[in-house]
């Protein structure tokens, strides 16, 4: 991974998602930096965490400047395992001019529309980036345990391969920062977390819900070597990300994005015809 900082804000890319020509991708710390001093604030695109609407609101559009987007699609985020798809054209905005913004039902969003950015707002749990350069398709992913247990991730990638013929060998992953195996701990866990899952727990009643994403793309026939972890735990780093559990459920919300852009869609395109 590497760090990338752009008017103030820093955010994290994935090399290979990266390496993907007309594709861009980002998530965003905790933190931006505004004032003459170039002070660090906070940077929560979380509604009802704590922060005023239209703080958030400033916050959501000065991230979607830096992506370039024209249509930023948010998910409702429910704990769920619903795949939500967007088919529309992106607004006919200029670049750089306008945004629209939209909500749909689920905890994944998929679309093969270029100038759409995808949007999933987390503070522990995984967001997943999905990307199949071949067909122009992308996907962003929110999976919270419960998600996790229902395989939303696989069921994704089943989406992407039944409604826009993907093959899953051509689909390349990047798994956001989120709770690790060294705090995702579930003392309840023989009342949540189904037995066919408890491989994954370690020491403590933690789990590795890491390894079990992963192991989830597999099945569903992603290649290993074209999945990359952050390998960072929120809990351990809430300097930098929001953790709803290392700030005793106080924390804000910060977002990875999705985009992709229309020469690949384009290029693609004339590649099939």
């Amino acid at each position: 991974m590497r760090w990338v900082q752009r008017h103030g804000l820093r955010y994290l890319q994935f090399a290979q998602l990266d390496a993907i020509p007309g594709l861009w991708h980002g998530i965003f710390t905790r933190f931006c930096m505004d004032g003459r001093e170039g002070s660090p604030s906070a940077f929560n695109i979380g509604l009802n965490v704590g922060d005023s609407d239209a703080r958030v609101h400033r916050n959501r559009y000065r991230m979607l400047d830096v992506s370039g987007c024209r249509t930023a699609v948010f998910a409702r985020q429910v704990h769920g395992h619903q795949v939500a798809l967007w088919q529309c054209p992106a607004a006919d905005h200029p670049k750089g001019q306008g945004r629209d913004v939209v909500y749909l039902e689920g905890d994944a969003l998929v679309t093969d529309q270029p100038g759409v950015a995808l949007v999933i707002q987390t503070a522990d749990c995984q967001s997943v980036l999905l990307a199949d350069p071949e067909r122009g398709v992308i996907a962003n992913v929110h999976a919270g345990w419960r998600g996790s247990i229902a395989d939303i991730v696989g069921r994704t990638v089943g989406t992407m391969v039944s409604q826009f013929g993907c093959l899953p060998e051509n689909i390349a992953v990047g798994v956001g920062p989120s709770l690790g195996p060294c705090c995702a701990e579930f003392i309840n866990y023989r009342d949540e977390i189904p037995p066919v899952y408890w491989r994954y727990r370690g020491a403590g009643d933690r789990f590795d819900f890491w390894r079990l994403s992963i192991d989830q793309l597999v099945s569903a026939g992603v290649p290993d070597h074209q999945i990359a972890l952050s390998n960072i735990c929120t809990r351990c780093n809430t300097s930098t990300f929001f953790s709803h559990r290392g700030e005793a459920g106080r924390a804000g919300r910060f977002a990875s994005v999705i985009l992709m852009e229309s020469r690949l869609r384009e290029s693609n395109t004339r590649e099939l015809k």
